[in-house]
């Protein structure tokens, strides 16, 4: 086994009243039903902090799930990601009442075109004084594509043709238009900028054109920390050569392991160091005092659980109608446009059938990724098993009863880990790519690709031309 390195730890959330876990939000003393007020988050985002959490992960979708049935009565019915929130107009108020804390949102690139899209991030970026990633998608919902005029979702890996053309685009307006010392804020010459170190961005892709300056100036990381998701094939390779954080899934120990086997190795052809990314896993983690207290809680928590929309919310992620099966069925592989990853996993790679019924319970068996319950004691030697067994970084806490599971943790799980040497004990300074990365600077590691559009200073082009 690996000697555990410390382990890393996001709230995954999203702004909706439901999100992994569909039903939780009929729970009494689960406070999601206020997911579009302000005190909600910043209540988690102060929680999350004091916990010494590396950040809180916002998840997003740009549409409706109705795969199930053929239509989206039961995603409507049962709250399944849906009424959902822009989750980039929170971020401002959880990073006024935190200093440490960071957010990975995540933002749909197939909608959005990079002029704009890089501005918005840039001045988040300035907010939080380099607390922002963004985790890439590309979006994969026939329903979200229809909503903004398109008659399908992009094919698959037609996706990523997409991705990597956008992120060409950004790259150059967040890394190449304007210089370190571009901005003087002279206010005795009254210059506010030297226009000599501005630089218009010419971009001409496949899918996308940009011709133009970029409206924000440099902000503390300049590119945001770029998180991913991607385990299909083409998406491992997307991310392998991109990401600096990647949020993987896998319910047991070999397929997570499996998995990150696969992205490591995949990042040693791009040039890349394999551990120049940091991989979470998503974990559904119960914890109590005791062990029996802690099997108390997932008994009443499974109550609330709502079985159609759970499997609401996994026919919209696979792209299998559900409703078609029996529940003792298990599940089949079928090639989609979905999340092709999630499917493979249920089926090719899992070590034993995966039956409907069992999707649509709160277990092992219905997770798709760590699932953990127990005590404090219990947790750690989980989690740190897990860690070691498989290479994972750390994990994203999936959203159960907020704010009881979230406080659970960071009142009975982190002194624990704490206690063993596995988790820090105060945050480091400095940006999240800093503290995810430490004795790094806030920009880009040299290796990745978007530190290749870095525009070298007017001043040493001049020097170069005179010798």
């Amino acid at each position: 086994m690996m000697r555990p390195r410390e382990l890393r730890f996001n709230a995954f959330n999203m702004t909706a009243p439901s999100h992994n876990w569909a039903g939780l939000w009929s729970h009494p003393r689960d406070a999601s039903i206020d997911y579009n007020t302000l005190h909600y988050w910043t209540d988690y985002a102060r929680t999350a902090e004091r916990g010494l959490l590396d950040g809180i992960f916002l998840a997003d979708v740009f549409g409706v799930y109705d795969v199930y049935g053929g239509n989206p009565d039961a995603a409507i019915s049962h709250a399944v990601q849906l009424p959902n929130a822009e989750p980039t107009l929170l971020v401002s108020a959880m990073a006024l009442v935190t200093k440490h804390l960071g957010f990975g949102i995540t933002s749909n690139l197939t909608f959005e075109h990079p002029y704009q899209f890089a501005r918005r991030f840039s001045t988040l970026d300035h907010l939080t004084k380099g607390r922002i990633g963004w985790n890439i998608v590309t979006g994969y919902l026939d329903s979200g594509a229809r909503g903004m005029g398109l008659r399908t979702a992009r094919a698959h890996d037609e996706r990523y043709d997409a991705a990597e053309d956008f992120l060409a685009a950004v790259y150059k307006l967040w890394e190449g238009s304007w210089e370190d010392d571009a901005v003087r804020r002279d206010r005795e010459t009254r210059v506010f900028t030297d226009p000599a170190k501005v630089h218009r961005v010419r971009h001409e892709g496949s899918h996308y054109r940009v011709d133009g300056i970029h409206l924000a100036e440099p902000s503390p990381q300049r590119t945001p920390l770029l998180y991913q998701a991607g385990t299909s094939r083409r998406g491992r390779a997307f991310a392998a050569r991109h990401a600096e954080a990647i949020f993987l899934n896998g319910q047991t120990r070999p397929i997570l392991a499996r998995a990150v086997r696969e992205i490591r190795e995949a990042a040693k052809e791009f040039g890349r160091d394999p551990y120049d990314i940091r991989l979470f896993a998503g974990a559904t983690v119960i914890v109590a005092p005791t062990r029996a207290e802690a099997n108390d809680l997932l008994a009443d928590y499974a109550r609330h659980v709502d079985q159609a929309g759970q499997l609401a919310l996994l026919s919209g992620w696979t792209g299998i109608d559900f409703s078609t099966y029996r529940s003792e069925e298990a599940v089949q592989y079928v090639e989609s446009n979905a999340i092709q990853s999630m499917v493979e996993n249920f089926t090719l790679r899992s070590e034993r059938p995966v039956k409907i019924g069992d999707l649509a319970s709160l277990s092992h068996l219905g997770a798709r990724s760590p699932f953990v319950v127990g005590s404090p004691q219990d947790v750690a030697d989980e989690l740190i098993a897990w860690a070691e067994e498989t290479d994972v970084d750390g994990f994203n806490l999936f959203r159960l009863v907020v704010p009881e599971s979230l406080n659970a943790f960071v009142d009975l799980v982190v002194p624990e880990l704490q206690s063993r040497g596995v988790y820090k004990t105060a945050y480091r300074d400095g940006t999240l790519r800093e503290k995810l990365f430490p004795g790094r600077g806030p920009r880009l590691h040299a290796t990745h690709p978007g530190a290749g559009f870095r525009r070298l200073p007017t001043d040493a082009l001049r020097s170069n031309a005179a010798e």
